[in-house]
């Protein structure tokens, strides 16, 4: 087959910068879980150290030491998917900053043979119960990183938590039980380095919660939040884009070398358009490896046909919301067995 997704560096670059500026003075993280966002961890990763990204998000600590082998010893980068011991061992030997977010994970610290200080960012639960110590339990949790502090075993790096962005209310509770934490914190002789709460949507639209670190993913990779703003008043614009190919012409449909084996949603069929050399097209069926789409006069197999994303009539968010999901899914949906084809070139 012929289909790919195309990945504009540039474009990428000019996302990054747009988020630097819109969350300043915080400093960006840029988030790559999930291979980047199926755009491909280790191109995006070197693009973001060349464009001065300092700090990573890499979900779990497998992916944390890929990057760390990709972005150099002077990177930051924050995991906070840790299943154990194991992992915290890992963590410390790849100089990771570890986001614990459970008691039991500070005795599993405390139990470790000695080998290095792990750089731990304690994470309160506000309300999302995304893990997280309870509030009830911070008390506890502060007096357990408190000994293994003295003990040189930990350094305190940061408080941190996750919040809805359901809505301004539910964030505004969240932020006022983030900061009763970093206070209990300070109060128990523990001063974070860093303290971060907002993701994308938040670190954009609320400059109270941008603190010192906002968490960004989808942003950087030019997706918009479902049902809110667009690309354009954002300031972002969509990275990547899936482009197909006419296999067959046909008076029922024209057949395009994509599917649902390729990872565009079977549900998503009759309810969105391409651009073709004779105007928008409804995609009619979307089977396992091919989708077809409303025949035009003269179209030749060969032709490509930009599916969705960059260069397309939909974004990833235009289609996830048709289906009353999130552009991130669409995204990540986007199978590994496509060849990720970057422009420009890499030398």
């Amino acid at each position: 087959m012929s289909a790919e997704y195309r990945v504009d560096l540039d474009a990428f670059a000019r996302n990054l910068r747009r988020v630097r500026a819109a969350v300043a003075p915080a400093e960006p993280m840029f988030v790559v879980k999930d291979d980047a966002y199926a755009h491909g961890l280790e191109v995006l990763v070197r693009r973001a150290r060349e464009e001065g990204v300092r700090w990573f998000g890499a979900f779990d600590v497998v992916t944390g030491a890929a990057v760390r082998s990709i972005a150099g010893p002077d990177a930051r980068i924050f995991v906070w998917l840790i299943g154990g011991a194991e992992d915290l061992a890992t963590g410390i030997a790849a100089d990771l900053d570890l986001g614990v977010g459970d008691h039991a994970l500070l005795d599993d610290l405390a139990a470790l043979p000695p080998a290095g200080v792990a750089r731990v960012h304690l994470k309160i639960d506000t309300g999302l119960h995304r893990n997280g110590i309870r509030p009830e339990d911070w008390d506890a949790a502060l007096a357990r990183m408190s000994a293994l502090v003295a003990e040189g075993r930990v350094q305190f790096e940061g408080i941190w938590s996750h919040i809805s962005e359901a809505s301004d209310a539910d964030d505004d509770d969240a932020r006022a039980l983030f900061l009763a934490a970093r206070d209990a914190a300070r109060a128990a002789g523990l001063e974070p380095r860093f303290s971060h709460l907002a993701a994308s949507a938040a670190g954009f639209a609320r400059g109270e919660f941008r603190e010192d670190l906002v968490r960004v993913g989808t942003f950087s990779y030019g997706i918009r939040p479902a049902g809110g703003p667009g690309e354009a008043e954002l300031g972002i614009e969509p990275v990547a884009g899936l482009v197909a190919t006419v296999t067959a012409v046909e008076s029922a449909g024209v057949q395009v070398d994509v599917g649902s084996a390729h990872g565009l949603p079977s549900a998503l069929a009759g309810l969105f358009e391409v651009a073709t050399p004779a105007g928008p097209r409804r995609v009619e069926a979307i089977g396992f490896t091919s989708l077809t789409v409303a025949p035009w006069d003269d179209a030749k197999v060969g032709e490509p046909l930009a599916i969705f994303g960059r260069g397309a009539l939909s974004s990833a968010t235009d289609l996830a919301e048709l289906i009353d999901t999130i552009g991130e899914e669409i995204a990540l949906r986007v199978s590994p067995l496509l060849p990720r084809v970057y422009t420009p070139v890499e030398a």
